[in-house]
């Protein structure tokens, strides 16, 4: 199979480099004030934080749940630099470290408790979410095709989008740019699927999941899939990717809004998980630093029974395409071969692996100044139908 050179975070300046040396400093400063840990949680990811940015790779102890697996999954790494890791892995492993650090699955006081919730929590309360949820209202009055492209899009663009400019904002107005766009292929898809379940791996909490949510809604009132499964982190990670919490918390902000479109969705939502139609679902590869190229069984044979598997996010996409620095017009179908159904990746660009692209869109971008990679301006919609 065709390769590519491997993310590390080993260049000064690059955007692999930046996550460890600019991001997570300031993640942790955030973490710490967010919530009262005390002086043994707050040392240790204060050591976690030094660790990361000049030390090697330590080994979790061995009084930690899945100490075996991480010492397996990093066999070949534990006592180098963290810069000579793979950029996937050593970004996951921060985030478990992380949780160890804040006592996250050790008995005591903090066991359990997200060390992110406070950020999830506040954009849920926000004012664009309660815009957000306002903007529903207009759901039913659109076309069926045109509900379908806004859902879609809004699930797509994340927090980036505005659901109700989508909903009715003039066509030409300021949006961020689609550099692929397999949406048609996406849709006929599932219309050509008798009896469509189809599978949706999340992303984020807050605004991101909202419009998942109501793209999963959308998906089963109109009877293009007959069920579907959300997959779920089974612990918090990468800051703000989503939870069994944060789809409950979700559904409740939804149900909240009573006689309303939202609240309307929310209800549907909740008997869609009483009855089955929709199942939350996760698996502790869904942590893991590893790409869907080393899918387990388990969970293989899971996604292998779907129409389609709508894969969220942009930690999602590199381990879906392989973390590494391809030919930005390296099919995507070739990438994503390995996926046991067929897959539509629905993505912001907010790193540096991309592949897919037409070689004029790439060379009109790389002729900007711009970091169009890593900038979250673009977004990309990609379909491999053949499973």
């Amino acid at each position: 199979m065709p390769t590519a050179p491997t993310i590390l975070s080993d260049v000064p300046g690059s955007f692999a480099w930046g996550v460890f040396h600019e991001r997570h400093p300031k993640l942790v400063r955030q973490v710490l004030d967010a919530l009262p840990y005390g002086p043994a949680e707050r040392a240790a990811v204060e050591e976690l934080l030094v660790e990361s940015t000049g030390g090697v790779l330590q080994p979790l102890g061995t009084s930690a749940h899945d100490h075996r697996q991480w010492r397996e999954w990093g066999a070949d790494l534990f006592g180098k630099p963290w810069d000579e890791a793979p950029f996937l892995w050593a970004e996951s492993y921060f985030y478990r470290r992380l949780l160890e650090a804040t006592g996250y699955f050790r008995p005591g006081a903090w066991h359990g408790i997200d060390p992110f919730a406070p950020f999830k929590n506040a954009e849920l309360a926000g004012p664009a979410v309660v815009d957000e949820l306002a903007a529903l209202d207009d759901l039913p009055s659109l076309p069926a095709k045109k509900r379908s492209d806004v859902l879609l899009a809004s699930a797509l663009w994340g927090n980036r989008a505005d659901l109700a400019l989508r909903l009715t904002g003039p066509a030409g107005d300021a949006r961020p740019a689609l550099l692929a766009d397999d949406s048609p292929l996406l849709w006929s898809t599932l219309a050509a699927s008798g009896s469509p379940r189809v599978c949706l791996l999340a992303d984020n909490a807050g605004r991101e999941l909202l419009p998942d949510l109501v793209l999963i809604d959308h998906l089963l009132t109109a009877g293009q899939a007959t069920e579907v499964a959300l997959y779920v982190k089974p612990a918090p990670y990468y800051v703000s990717d989503a939870t069994t919490a944060d789809v409950l918390a979700t559904l409740d902000r939804l149900r909240a809004e009573a006689g309303r479109e939202a609240g309307r969705i929310g209800g549907r939502l909740w008997q869609a998980m009483n009855d089955g139609t929709l199942a939350i679902r996760t698996h502790p590869f869904l942590c893991a630093p590893l790409p869907f190229s080393d899918l387990p069984a388990d969970l293989r044979a899971e996604l292998s029974g779907a129409a389609m598997t709508i894969v969220k996010g942009d930690l999602n996409y590199r381990r879906l395409v392989g973390d590494r620095l391809w030919a930005p017009t390296s099919p995507f179908a070739e990438r994503v071969g390995h996926f046991p159904s067929p897959v539509a990746a629905l993505r912001t660009l907010k790193s540096d692996v991309i592949v897919g692209l037409d070689e004029p869109v790439v060379a009109g971008l790389d002729a900007t100044e711009e970091e169009w990679r890593t900038s979250g301006t673009y977004g990309l919609i990609q379909v491999r139908t053949g499973a």
